[in-house]
């Protein structure tokens, strides 16, 4: 019955050739349910097995090797996900318990060689193809998901709809009816994109775009805490909407964030 069960599992993957990756499909599971006590932190590590790290899992133990690429029957972790007596893992005692689909995701990882990958913030940006497609590259990247999934894009919508999404969008604010009438009655060829650069260079884009990240550092114009008297912290605010205002590129923006005073020669808006 459960070789029936894990086949029916396999047969989606294989019909689409899915390669199951560490970083998308693994980590997230391995995480919130093995993580805890096969992680890191050797003070909470148990049977000394960790799986946060390809050269330990492969490691053979007392009781069997955790993980053999490419073999599910000699894989440890696999006879015990599988398991149906007190060797299941996780144990009751953690309170955590693999879905079906989990645990098929994981078969199928270990069988595919159960490659690993760094975490993505450190491994290096990589253009990928751009599917074959009209339009923009983001369309076609669109376009050939909703090819995969079996839909068709909807129709444009009317210009009204789309000056209100777009001003929504960009700023948070619906537009004004001047504002709805010029774009409806603009007949060239850019009418959209020409609109879309308004909205980008406008102050109210650069104020919704700065709320995330003065929420992030804590900004306030008080100080709210013992006392509520006003801090004079308004130009680091001011500096803020410039950065978003004016497309500051992120890497100096960040630079200037961490050690904006300690760069030479810099200026008063970096030290701000």
């Amino acid at each position: 019955m459960t070789a029936i069960r894990i086949a029916l599992f396999v047969l989606p993957v294989v019909a689409f050739g899915q390669q199951v990756s560490f970083d998308r499909d693994i980590r997230p599971i391995m995480s919130d349910t093995c993580f805890r006590c096969h992680g890191p932190d050797v003070s909470s590590r148990m049977a000394n097995m960790r799986l946060d790290l390809r050269e330990e899992a492969l490691k053979p133990k007392r009781n069997g090797t955790p993980i053999v690429p490419g073999d599910t029957e000699h894989s440890e972790i696999i006879q015990r996900i599988f398991a149906k007596d007190g060797r299941v893992m996780p144990p009751p005692f953690a309170h955590k318990e693999l879905t079906a689909k989990q645990k098929e995701t994981i078969r199928q990882w270990v069988a595919q060689g159960a490659k690993y990958e760094t975490h993505w913030s450190y491994a290096p940006v990589k253009r990928p193809p751009v599917p074959d497609g009209a339009g923009s590259p983001i369309d076609a990247f669109i376009q050939a998901r909703l090819t995969q999934e079996g839909l068709k894009p909807s129709a444009e919508a009317d210009r009204r709809t789309l000056v209100r999404r777009v001003t929504l969008d960009l700023t948070g604010l619906a537009p004004t009816p001047a504002e709805t009438a010029a774009f409806v009655s603009d007949n060239s060829p850019g009418a959209y994109e020409k609109l879309v650069d308004r909205l980008l260079a406008s102050p109210e884009y650069a104020e919704k775009q700065a709320v995330r990240w003065l929420d992030a550092v804590r900004y306030a114009d008080t100080a709210g805490y013992h006392s509520d008297s006003p801090r004079p912290a308004w130009p680091y605010r001011d500096y803020v909407l410039r950065a978003f205002r004016d497309n500051e590129p992120f890497d100096v923006f960040t630079r200037e964030q961490l050690a904006g005073d300690l760069m030479p020669n810099a200026t008063v808006e970096q030290k701000i």
